[in-house]
């Protein structure tokens, strides 16, 4: 099974490039769960939530059984930086995670030139480029193989598709 994460900052296209991909390539796509959970909870959380976040999202990973190709809405760089930015601190099982996650490779959403839309669950339109420059840090700290996405929306598409084809 080859997995595809798609990670980057609030409201840079991964939700959209995940149901596309999927379409494209007649796969499954695994969605984000805290958003989820915080429409449950009108939007109200603290530090332990994003722990039980993080755990929610990797049963719905572990239920994918049998697939040939499957592209995943977000990952633990998300939750360890959400978590860094909000309460200064991250779970060592957000921290655990993110080190032994396995996905054979990464897309980031560039922020630029992405209209930010509004949406009662996004806290920061103003910081997505230093958070961008996070992704990148962790991507590369961890040694995770990865594809920027940058340019307008074709071009991010036409780019993650080719490089989906590279693997399959």
């Amino acid at each position: 099974m080859i997995k595809i994460a798609i990670t980057g900052p609030e409201s840079t296209g991964k939700t959209i490039l995940a149901s596309d991909l999927a379409n494209h390539f007649n796969a499954p796509w695994i969605p984000e769960y805290s958003r989820e959970y915080l429409e449950k909870r009108n939007g109200n959380y603290n530090f332990e939530d994003i722990e039980i976040i993080a755990r929610e999202q990797e049963k719905t990973w572990n239920n994918v059984k049998n697939e040939r190709l499957v592209f995943y809405d977000t990952e633990f760089t998300v939750l360890k930086i959400w978590s860094e930015i909000k309460y200064g601190k991250v779970s060592p099982y957000i921290i655990d995670s993110l080190a032994n996650q396995q996905f054979d490779h990464y897309f980031i959403c560039d922020p630029v030139g992405v209209k930010w839309v509004d949406d009662p669950l996004r806290e920061h339109p103003e910081r997505r480029e230093e958070f961008f420059e996070l992704y990148l840090r962790v991507m590369e700290s961890n040694r995770r193989s990865f594809t920027v996405l940058s340019g307008s929306w074709d071009s991010r598409l036409k780019k993650a598709i080719s490089r989906v084809e590279e693997m399959i």
